[in-house]
């Protein structure tokens, strides 16, 4: 139950992460939108004015403007006073630079000069370098703009970085936030998770100790039937009776085997080795190759030879086993197994026609389950097995319906 805890801890923190910078970026990316806007509606303000707010005589092809003027009902005083690029004290707050063109990129005439983080030489680089774009932003914090008026081509510059400076800090804070909402959140799933699984793990801790008592009380009146029948046949022969005898009594140690083997890998603490699983699943294989043939189920196999995995040699023994005898259970007239290396891991597959529906039956891993409509009966801890078995050697394991073939997939 603990590995069920985690993955609950984990999925949730993860939904939250996700919902957290899915909001986050939504916010950072309007608040930085919103100040693309502005510094473009900036831009697009002194483009209007050819490149300054202030006036200069001498422009290049000898323009000459009047500087702006703000009408007196454009700029009352309002409750929350004079803010963004509409501000009358813009004019004189913006720190930009107007570079003209007439001809060549080389000549370059400095049309407004209202910077001190960049000399009027530097400017002039600048906007040689920007002459072939059109607007965005530069160096990070600058935005520019590049526009024609009567031939001549003009670069504006803004710096935004004191305008952005707020952004940049709800950037931060909005990562910083969502950092320690996360830590938060995970100490609160541990709160939580503990009370939500306090439940499922008493329950499960319950049925165990009925398993593991279950498997000790039977073992003996086993022993004790199976014992008491050799010695009626040591005293009167075998017959149908003892015979049939001992294969119920087979039957039940293979079921109180497998009900010893619920909850195995919960320690995680497995002796593993370099294991030719080719050859232990040919081995299993070859063992039930005559019992295949007298059900009338046509086997057939595709063992690629060599291939090996770092594994547990009983759980790999245990598995080939259970995969063979779960086909050899519920094969109608065909069943056929594959092993392959595919993209540096190794694929396992085993198949058998079904009168099954279509689509996943991962279900058929879940202990004490049998699948809807399956021929025979069984305990439901075979591929109950199988999975625990994957699942501590960080494989996967998965099962599905296609066409009526009944298919098990192993990745290891």
């Amino acid at each position: 139950m603990n590995k069920a805890e985690k993955k609950f801890r984990i999925y949730a923190i993860l939904v939250i992460f996700v919902l957290l910078t899915v909001l986050l970026t939504v916010i950072n990316g309007v608040n930085f939108t919103m100040a693309a806007s502005d510094a473009d509606e900036l831009t697009q303000k002194l483009a209007d004015r050819r490149g300054a707010f202030e006036r200069k005589d001498g422009l290049p092809g000898g323009m000459q403007f009047q500087p702006d003027k703000p009408e007196d009902e454009d700029f009352m005083m309002g409750p929350m006073g004079p803010m963004g690029p509409d501000s009358p004290e813009m004019n004189e707050s913006l720190r930009y630079f107007t570079v003209a063109f007439s001809n060549k990129k080389e000549n370059a005439e400095t049309v407004a000069y209202h910077i001190s983080a960049v000399t009027e030489e530097e400017a002039k680089e600048w906007a040689a370098e920007l002459i072939v774009q059109k607007t965005g932003w530069t160096r990070g914090t600058y935005r520019f703009r590049v526009y024609k008026d009567h031939g001549t081509t003009f670069v504006t510059v803004i710096d935004q970085g004191r305008e952005l400076l707020p952004s940049f800090r709800i950037l931060i804070i909005s990562a910083a936030g969502e950092a320690l909402a996360l830590i938060i959140g995970w100490f609160l799933l541990v709160i939580i998770g503990r009370k939500i699984y306090a439940p499922l793990e008493e329950a499960d801790r319950k049925q165990k100790i009925f398993i593991a008592n279950a498997n000790r009380e039977f073992r003996v009146p086993l022993t004790v039937i199976d014992g008491n029948t050799e010695l009626t046949e040591r005293k009167y022969g075998p017959d149908d009776q003892t015979r049939s005898t001992h294969r119920q009594v087979a039957k039940m140690n293979e079921l109180v085997e497998k009900l010893g083997s619920v909850g195995i890998f919960d320690n995680e603490e497995m002796n593993t080795a370099d294991i030719p699983l080719s050859e232990y699943l040919t081995s299993a294989l070859e063992r039930e190759a005559e019992s295949f043939a007298s059900k009338g189920v046509k086997l057939t196999s595709d063992i690629e030879p060599d291939v090996t995995v770092k594994a547990d040699p009983a759980a790999m023994s245990r598995l080939t086993d259970e995969l063979v005898g779960n086909a050899l259970k519920f094969a109608l007239s065909k069943a056929g197994f594959d092993l392959r290396k595919e993209n540096g891991a190794v694929l396992l597959e085993a198949y058998n026609d079904t009168d099954l529906p279509d689509g996943p039956a991962d279900q058929a891993f879940d202990r004490f389950t049998t699948l809807q409509n399956a021929k025979e009966g069984g305990a439901g801890l075979g591929l109950s097995y199988v999975k625990e078995s994957v699942k501590a050697h960080n494989g996967r394991a998965s099962a599905s319906v296609k066409d009526g073939i009944f298919t098990l997939r192993i990745t290891l």
